[in-house]
């Protein structure tokens, strides 16, 4: 067994290699965030751009930015009964504060609501996977979805159960045809994504389009995000609407609103009125 070094033996180099990141680096009076000083990056890239470069390593062109941040304003907000913002409203209501608050709605974007984007772009990565070792097109679509729906009840991104047709998705789709076409990335996700559309839409019967989840999971894939950032772009962007709902709330003020009001009920489907038996002595 290894002898555990004791507090009055460790070295300075112990200390500070404790904690090692390549993302930022600070001094008196000197931050620098991936080698570039923090005063030349204020006022000269926006915060997509500076969201692109934290994540990823180094600045993004200004057409990709702008594409990182039309997926950020897209998934801001879809209304106060999206589950994220109910939960930030009421937990407003319970008098904690704005931080508490929005922190209680990002804590339940997981796998089911706030995952879609990331589990699409895993879908897109492995049809381009079988793709590129040869599979057509068609083909390397229909096994990924094969094997995506071994694992999971539903393929996300795709329909919507309120819009018939998403209109953020659709405006998504506008910019990246029109940054396929100057460039700025390559269709390749893109295509993957309408067949998968394709073939969702011929196996159901009906009409499936893409939703906000699937063009932003195109999207970000163009873009090189790899999909564990994908939840994290989401949760950043709906996180801008879960404060300002949390905001409004504390302004309107209530005292812990429920999810409906008390006056709705609820339905209860226990065991019937009984007695407790009496105890024997």
């Amino acid at each position: 067994m290894a002898k555990r070094k004791q507090p009055s033996t460790l070295s300075i180099d112990d200390v500070t290699d404790w904690w090692q990141t390549e993302i930022v680096d600070i001094a008196p009076g000197m931050i620098r965030v991936r080698g570039y000083a923090i005063e030349d990056l204020i006022g000269h890239i926006s915060f997509p751009a500076m969201i692109w470069l934290v994540t990823r390593g180094e600045l993004p062109s200004e057409a990709e930015a702008e594409l990182l941040g039309a997926v950020l304003v897209a998934g801001v907000d879809h209304g106060p009964q999206a589950p994220a913002v109910a939960i930030a409203r009421m937990a407003a209501t319970c008098g904690v504060g704005l931080n508490s608050a929005m922190a209680s709605g990002v804590n339940v974007l997981g796998d089911v609501h706030g995952g879609a984007g990331q589990q699409c772009m895993e879908l897109l990565a492995d049809a381009d996977g079988r793709h590129k070792i040869g599979a057509p097109l068609n083909e390397a679509v229909s096994a990924a979805l094969k094997d995506f729906r071994a694992g999971h009840r539903f393929v996300p991104g795709f329909g919507h159960r309120f819009h018939p047709v998403d209109p953020r998705a659709k405006r998504l789709s506008q910019m990246l045809r029109a940054a396929a076409r100057k460039g700025t990335v390559s269709g390749r996700y893109l295509a993957i994504g309408e067949a998968v559309q394709k073939r969702l839409s011929k196996d159901t019967g009906r009409s499936l389009p893409m939703n906000i989840d699937g063009i932003t999971a195109v999207v970000l894939s163009e873009l090189g995000f790899p999909p564990e950032l994908g939840r994290g772009v989401f949760i950043l962007s709906r996180s801008v609407g879960i404060c300002a709902h949390a905001f409004e709330q504390s302004r309107q003020g209530g005292r812990i609103k429920g999810p409906t009001p008390p006056g709705a009920g609820f339905r209860y489907k226990g065991p019937k009125p009984r007695k407790l038996k009496a105890k024997r002595e």
